[in-house]
């Protein structure tokens, strides 16, 4: 199997504001766009052509990634002018695929950090001779996914939207969102429309008796829709909890990208990432947490799971524990900021505004 499709056109309306700027996968983890982890995977498992499904600020990923050689890759893109959907976008871009009508083709979504093995759900498709093989994980609750019941052979034998009731609840095994067509099922998915692949194109071959394949990968497996996920998914990849051959240096308790200015006694953990020309102040303690390009962290600020957009400033002093701060906030000295906070791009906060226990 040598092509891909990549579905990245979602706008990341639960990821803001950290994508008012940018689209979700091109937002920095472990030092680089998410996209660049999933295409450097792609490409360590053997595919060599990757269809780019965009829609939301589509403009961005070609300036960055060209024509993919600097990875290895041949990329190529295809824009969305109305939503469409995930099959929408998979039937959208058919047109720049090369297989054959029983090649294999590879999709998955933009969003999804995942250590799954390209090669074995590839090979279980060829040796099941499925017409679609679906990439499947457990998880504890499966209420927020939807289900996917196999039968002792891995054949798919229902998709079940989101339970609402334990008596819904038959299996632990959801979607994982990467999937192996035959090229010719690509094609019957109407053109033009929006299509979803989850709730009409699986439901619709079932019941037209196609051969669904689910594989079971319990590897490591991360949504990173929202922003506490994405906090966690770029620290993963820091440790190595989750693989990449794109991260751009060891894997260990942190990773400093070149041109970054860290203070000495500045304590760095959990997997935190500094970009490029960050400034980190004296004394300053960071776990778990992204700071992005060119960000100010002043001495004495204490930041746990958070992710700092990019050029933002962050006052001495300052708590900042499961936040996200856009793009070019200045944060004052002395406030407190938790519990999933959002702050807006560019948005001002004075010194000791905004608290969470006395300021004694």
């Amino acid at each position: 199997m040598t092509e891909a499709i990549l579905l990245v056109g979602g706008k990341g309306t639960r990821l803001r504001p950290l994508t008012v700027h940018t689209p979700k996968p091109m937002v920095p983890a472990a030092g680089v766009p998410f996209l660049t982890h999933q295409l450097a995977r792609a490409r360590a498992a053997g595919v060599e052509h990757i269809v780019l499904a965009t829609s939301y600020l589509a403009e961005v990923f070609e300036p960055y990634f060209g024509d993919g050689s600097a990875l290895g890759l041949h990329l190529e893109y295809v824009t969305e002018q109305e939503p469409l959907g995930t099959g929408g976008a998979i039937r959208n871009v058919a047109p720049r695929l090369h297989s054959a009508p029983d090649d294999p083709v590879l999709i998955f979504n933009g969003d999804i950090l995942t250590g799954l093995d390209i090669a074995a759900l590839v090979g279980t498709h060829r040796t099941s001779g499925a017409d679609v093989s679906l990439h499947l994980t457990r998880v504890e609750d499966p209420r927020a996914f939807g289900l996917v019941p196999t039968d002792d052979t891995g054949r798919v034998t229902a998709f079940l939207e989101k339970p609402q009731t334990p008596e819904e609840i038959v299996t632990d095994q959801i979607n994982a969102g990467a999937y192996v067509f035959n090229r010719s099922v690509i094609d019957t998915i109407p053109a033009g429309r929006p299509v979803s692949v989850e709730r009409e194109t699986f439901p619709g071959l079932l019941a037209d008796g196609a051969h669904l394949q689910g594989m079971v990968d319990s590897t490591y497996w991360l949504d990173l829709g929202t922003p506490q996920a994405f906090v966690r998914g770029s620290a993963d990849l820091v440790l190595g909890r989750a693989p990449s051959p794109a991260v751009p240096g060891r894997c260990g308790d942190r990773l400093i990208l070149e041109t970054a200015e860290v203070a000495t006694d500045a304590k760095l953990t959990g997997g935190t990432v500094v970009g490029p020309r960050t400034v980190i102040g004296a004394g300053a303690e960071i776990d778990g947490s992204a700071v992005l390009d060119g960000a100010v962290i002043a001495p004495g600020a204490r930041i746990r799971d958070s992710l700092i957009g990019a050029g933002a400033h962050i006052g001495a002093r300052t708590v900042l524990d499961g936040a996200v701060i856009g793009d070019g906030a200045r944060i004052g000295p002395d406030n407190e900021l938790r519990d999933g906070i959002r702050i807006w791009c560019d948005a001002d906060i004075p010194a000791g505004a905004v608290r969470f226990s006395s300021d004694q």
